[in-house]
């Protein structure tokens, strides 16, 4: 059981047990109106709690190709097509090779893309150039 599993497990019994307690006869109705106001607002800021942590202690992965600059190495962004220089534990980068790295974004001199590497998750070898140019040089019948 993980810990999000966990929260989720403590919210729903919390907001079981307050929903679930019986409304009695002689109470107002504003004094009800309030105890579910209360509970709902606690609900609301328990789970933007729980989100914004795990947000926050979450590992961020970056994957593409590694080209070797003048100064420093490069990754760029399968997903999104931009460049980020690489800095951090970069030991295990190896430049020409497709790479998925562990880190976060760190803010470069002049507003440039800066990756802050924590490790590397997987080699996938030597990067291709043009995945259609391999398709079409492959002999595909």
């Amino acid at each position: 059981m993980n810990l999000k599993s966990f929260w989720r497990g403590i919210l729903v019994v919390v907001l079981s047990a307050a929903l679930a307690a019986p409304a009695r006869a002689d109470d107002k109705p504003v004094t009800i109106l309030i105890v579910v106001a209360a509970t709902t607002l606690a609900a609301v800021a328990a789970i933007l709690i729980i989100t914004s942590v795990h947000h926050r202690h979450k590992k961020i992965m970056l994957t593409g190709c590694v080209t070797a600059g003048e100064k420093e190495m490069t990754l760029t962004d399968e997903q999104d097509g931009r460049a980020y220089a690489l800095s951090g534990n970069t030991t295990a980068i190896k430049p020409g090779d497709r790479m998925s790295v562990q880190g976060k974004k760190a803010k470069g001199a002049n507003k440039t893309l800066v990756w802050e590497t924590e490790g590397v998750i997987r080699n996938f070898g030597v990067c291709h150039p043009n995945v259609e140019s391999l398709i079409g040089s492959g002999g595909a019948q």
